[in-house]
């Protein structure tokens, strides 16, 4: 298998994994697990991790601890932009930057999904390689993301973990970024974003 194959394989598992556990995404985990087994161990084994956590876990469960901890802790939201925009009108502008990506890729999002959303975003990455500069573009988030998990003992940091490791290392303009954010938390002004619908800021579905 190809590293670009491989890239586009660990994308599309991470993407699996770090979504809302319904019956069809669960469904999909012995496929998941199958193809964790052609990826290198830095990253295969982080997301196999995720996947064994998934498989042995009750459905209500694991339903329970990913609404607690994607759509209600602030610090571990799975929009993108959120970490650097925060509630601000600089958010809907970023929104709209990502969604253009997605449309001059060809493709369409989930219904009800906006465009910053990690999975969709993995997903784009397995697809297309405007999937990965976004990722990167955004590496501060996802360097948020893996130190707001960590913190709470959650096992979906190793999925986290597994992308950045796929991903060139942060720039040290990055790390002082994360650095300062990581200590204030997102900017907040709670305007702008009524163009795609967020009532909620972090942008929880459920």
């Amino acid at each position: 298998m190809s590293s670009h194959v491989q890239k586009a394989v660990a994308a599309r598992a991470a993407s699996l994994l770090l979504r809302y556990p319904d019956d069809e995404v669960i469904a999909a985990l012995p496929t998941v697990l199958a193809a964790l087994d052609e990826l290198p161990g830095e990253v295969g084994g982080p997301l196999r991790l995720v996947a064994e956590h998934r498989a042995t876990t009750g459905a209500t469960r694991l339903a329970i601890e990913y609404v607690e901890l994607f759509d209600f802790r602030r610090r571990c939201c799975l929009y993108l932009t959120f970490y650097t925009c925060g509630d601000t009108r600089r958010r809907g502008e970023s929104l709209a930057g990502v969604a253009a990506v997605f449309k001059a890729a060809g493709l369409r999002l989930v219904d009800g999904e906006l465009p910053d959303y990690l999975p969709a975003v993995l997903d784009l990455a397995a697809a297309d390689g405007s999937g990965w500069q976004l990722l990167g573009d955004h590496r501060i988030g996802l360097d948020l993301l893996s130190a707001a998990l960590t913190k709470q003992g959650s096992v979906y940091r190793h999925a986290i973990d597994a992308v950045r490791q796929l991903l060139p290392a942060a720039r040290p303009a990055d790390l002082a970024a994360a650095a300062q954010l990581a200590r204030t938390g997102p900017p907040v002004e709670q305007v702008g974003l009524e163009p795609f619908g967020l009532g909620n800021p972090t942008g929880a579905r459920r």
